[in-house]
């Protein structure tokens, strides 16, 4: 699979208390993921974003109002957020606040008469605390509901046949989910010049899934102008209460999945940054511009979802696993 596209975002302030922003972003992808190619044909896709914002500087306060959509062949998706940001005594604590509404139209290619819509809400909270000169404590908890057609139109189950083998029918998900999530985060300011950022993340969800994460990032100035950042993150999940990567008949129980994503799987990053910054007072034409650039590298190890792209024996396929590369280059100027 190969995805990729550009991301364009332009923001321009107003008199130091208000700020405008639009992005226009867009995906490619084609070939396409193990689901795909082990039910249905390979395929070429493009997904385009596009969202505004809104800042606007009262006090201490930053109120924030933003509007996205996101549109492809088969998927229309609508989202309004707004956020809050209150520092309190003597700027040593800030609180965050937010609140997202998502629409989602789910369509099907080829059967004109399928079309479903699923609604998302997002509520967030979060406390900063300088807690040192040298050290900032951070939690944050979030809470996300959703209801409506939650799945996928075009994956399916798999379950024993009565030949020995396997045959496969759609998946069938709850139209309902609340997923809550709760991070503990911690920067220091290393003697060196340089910054160490770590947190934890705990989250669990209606549908049984259990999830940890951690992840520590290092970022280190080099001299004037260069910067250097690398990271690593562990996550680890447990499977959903109604998934299976093989069922032993057809409608084997009322909700049925086998979305690798809902498996019992973990996965880590390692990824490393390098950017640049030049300063241009004298010029007229912009202040000054960066680059960055940032390659990361994914690893994904399934526990319960298996490879059936290998003839076997149904239930002993080896267990499916993968890599990805992800390299995002990112042009600034400050104008």
């Amino acid at each position: 699979m190969q995805i990729e596209g550009p991301s364009v975002l332009v923001r321009k302030s107003f008199a130091d208390t208000v700020a405008v922003s639009a992005n226009y972003y867009v995906d490619e992808v084609s070939a396409a993921s193990i689901d795909v190619v082990t039910s249905a044909s390979p395929y070429t896709e493009k997904r385009t974003e596009k969202s505004v914002g809104l800042d606007y500087l009262r006090g201490k306060a930053i109120y924030s109002l933003s509007y996205g959509n996101s549109k492809e062949n088969d998927f229309e998706a609508n989202s309004a957020h707004f956020d809050l940001s209150q520092d309190f005594f003597g700027d040593l604590t800030t609180l965050t606040m937010g609140y997202s509404l998502g629409k989602d139209e789910v369509f099907r290619t080829g059967d004109s008469a399928f079309s479903d819509e699923a609604e998302r809400r997002h509520f967030r909270i979060g406390l900063s605390q300088v807690l040192t000169r040298d050290l900032v404590g951070s939690i944050k908890a979030e809470l996300i509901t959703d209801e409506g057609y939650l799945n996928n139109p075009y994956r399916s189950v798999r379950y024993l046949n009565s030949a020995g083998g396997y045959s496969f029918q759609p998946e069938r998900y709850p139209r309902t989910r609340t997923s809550e999530a709760t991070t503990i985060g911690l920067s220091y300011y290393l003697p060196w010049r340089a910054g160490l950022h770590g947190e934890y993340r705990m989250y669990d969800d209606s549908w049984g899934i259990d999830a940890t994460s951690w992840q520590v990032k290092l970022i280190q100035p080099l001299g004037q102008h260069w910067t250097l950042e690398t990271r690593y993150r562990r996550y680890s999940q447990g499977q959903a209460d109604f998934y299976s990567d093989l069922f032993p008949f057809q409608n084997a129980q009322n909700f049925l999945a086998r979305d690798k994503e809902l498996s019992d799987f973990d996965s880590t990053v390692f990824g490393v940054g390098i950017g640049v910054q030049f300063n241009r007072a004298e010029r007229e034409t912009f202040n000054r511009a960066g680059l960055h650039l940032w390659v990361d590298q994914f690893q994904f190890d399934y526990n319960n979802f298996r490879d059936i792209r290998v003839t076997t024996l149904p239930g002993q396929e080896p267990l499916y696993s993968f890599d990805a590369t992800v390299t995002r280059l990112l042009f600034t100027i400050w104008y």
